[in-house]
């Protein structure tokens, strides 16, 4: 994994070095800067989901070669195996696949970022790749993750593929985050176009993206079951590797091999809410209509097995013993981050100076105020797995560094034309939410990075700070302030001290959300 992300040469001047496993934590001072460590352990989280070793935990040949295990599952093998896939790290999915199951496979599809394939040929990532002469036919599309023409055709193969399957056949189905946009087929006579004016009319409207996606659903061929629907009587088996918080398979990638929960009521009902129901156009009228009088009634997916094979939790799980090794005291927080970025931000910066009180006896120990306000920002986002007083305690008790980690998906709103994603913007709010008051001898570092590698439309996955950001800043005449009202992070983390507090992985060929770090370490 070393080799495979490249780290910024004036931050690391050395190469990574292999975990400290059972040193003292009394040498950390003489050993790796904190922002290596960060960087490391953020790595860590990141090759413990790579498709390679996750799809080998979920499939295995039995040593005849003639049935396939997934999980506790057994699947019969008679040349009767096919493959499709879409999203991020679908290629790299596909590769292994093709290398476990050989000449079992038939004949495969897979609709994957464009650039995708020259990126990891680039970065010699080629475990992520195909063999030169492999049975799956690749498709590159959705450009900026938005459904395009290429993705169409995509999908449309991948549609023709399991139409033509039989009672005999196993269908394995690869999913990942961005699935969704290399996934576009709406149904006849909706037009791609008509599609993506609809969702952006109701996303302008403030429509929920469960609302969105049920409106997506109800017009496309594959999604919300479409898919399974289209394989059946076929045995599908769907491996997805999820980017979505909670892991609900009917979401990620809009729930192409799970029956939809939803019916026409409640597509009309949102379209009613947001006065865009006398505004359709004929073909979505007439795909509604034409559902509502459906006699075979709602789908059901029966026939399909599908299983999580890699997530946030996985990634955070590995950081954390990487972190122990290190000689930290690790605890996850929290899988479930989402919300206003500036709440998420609020919430780091307060959680910093609490949990530092708690770890440094020397330290005046945060007002009732500054502990009220902590859990009413955590109320406010709704984190449902939040571990916070359980993490307070751990830290009042540790004798070591801490390290405490979560993983999510926070959200921007935009106010500005700036470049950024949002770890670059929280990793930037949580730097000027450090340096708003004195967090005594201890160290402090935080780091937001997306285990995809990319970071919106940046080539950095995240970035890094520390409660000096501020002053930094200012000596270079950057003002934070200015940066972040136009949603401008990343050219202020360009421009800071040569670029060394941005994280640049390149692409990792996974995707399970952003990984949160945010160390405390006494002097």
């Amino acid at each position: 994994m070393a080799a495979a992300l490249q780290v910024l040469p004036c931050l690391i001047r050395a190469p990574l070095r292999p975990p400290l496993w059972g040193r003292p934590v009394v040498r950390l001072a003489s050993g790796m800067a904190l922002a290596e460590q960060a960087q490391q352990l953020f790595q860590s989280a990141v090759g413990a989901v790579l498709p390679g070793p996750m799809l080998h935990r979920a499939l295995s040949l039995d040593p005849g070669g003639r049935q396939l295990k997934v999980r506790d599952r057994s699947f019969h093998l008679r040349q009767n195996l096919y493959l499709v896939g879409f999203g991020k790290a679908v290629l790299g999915m596909a590769a292994a696949a093709e290398e476990l199951l050989g000449q079992h496979l038939v004949q495969g599809v897979i609709s994957i970022p464009k650039g995708i394939r020259a990126a990891m040929e680039h970065a010699s990532k080629w475990e992520m790749l195909l063999k030169p002469h492999s049975r799956v036919q690749v498709f590159e599309g959705a450009e900026d993750n938005l459904p395009d023409r290429d993705a169409l055709r995509a999908a449309l193969a991948i549609r023709q593929l399991a139409e033509g399957l039989t009672a005999d056949d196993l269908l394995l189905v690869l999913i990942s985050g961005g699935g969704s946009a290399l996934l576009p087929a709406p149904i006849p006579p909706v037009t791609l176009e008509e599609k993506q004016m609809l969702t952006k009319l109701l996303a302008a409207r403030g429509a929920t993206i469960q609302e969105l996606n049920t409106i997506r659903k109800a017009l496309s061929q594959l999604k919300g079951g479409g898919l399974a629907q289209a394989a059946y009587p076929a045995q599908v088996v769907s491996l997805i590797l999820s980017d979505v918080v909670g892991d609900p398979v009917e979401v990620i990638a809009s729930g192409p091999t799970v029956a939809s929960a939803h019916n026409v009521q409640d597509c009309l009902h949102i379209l009613n809410h947001y006065g865009l129901r006398a505004a359709l156009p004929r073909s979505v009228k007439t795909v509604l209509a034409r559902a509502d009088s459906d006699p075979r009634g709602p789908h059901t997916c029966g026939h399909v097995l599908n299983v999580i094979i890699g997530s946030n939790v996985l990634a955070l799980a590995e950081a954390q013993r990487q972190a122990e090794a290190l000689g930290y005291r690790a605890m996850v927080l929290s899988a479930a981050v989402q919300g206003d970025v500036k709440s998420v931000a609020q919430f780091y910066g307060l959680l910093a100076r609490v949990a530092g009180t708690h770890l440094t006896p020397s330290m005046a120990r945060a007002s009732e105020e500054e502990a009220a306000k902590l859990h009413e920002l955590a109320a406010e986002l709704q984190l449902t797995d939040l571990q916070l007083e359980e993490t307070l305690e751990a830290v009042a008790g540790a004798r070591v560094p801490v390290c405490l980690l979560a993983g999510g998906e926070p959200t921007v709103q935009l106010q500005g034309s700036g470049k950024g994603g949002r770890n670059q913007e929280l990793a930037l709010r949580v730097g000027a939410e450090l340096g708003r008051q004195p967090l005594g001898p201890i160290d402090v570092l935080f780091l937001s990075g997306g285990t995809d590698g990319q970071d919106g439309p940046t080539e950095a996955a995240g970035a890094w700070v520390t409660p000096e950001l501020a002053s930094q800043a200012a000596a270079e005449g950057l003002d934070m302030a200015t940066f972040l009202a136009h949603n401008d992070s990343h050219t202020f983390f360009c421009r800071l001290q040569g670029g060394t507090h941005l994280l640049r992985t390149g692409l990792t060929g996974t995707n399970v959300m952003d990984t949160h770090l945010l160390f405390l370490r006494p002097w």
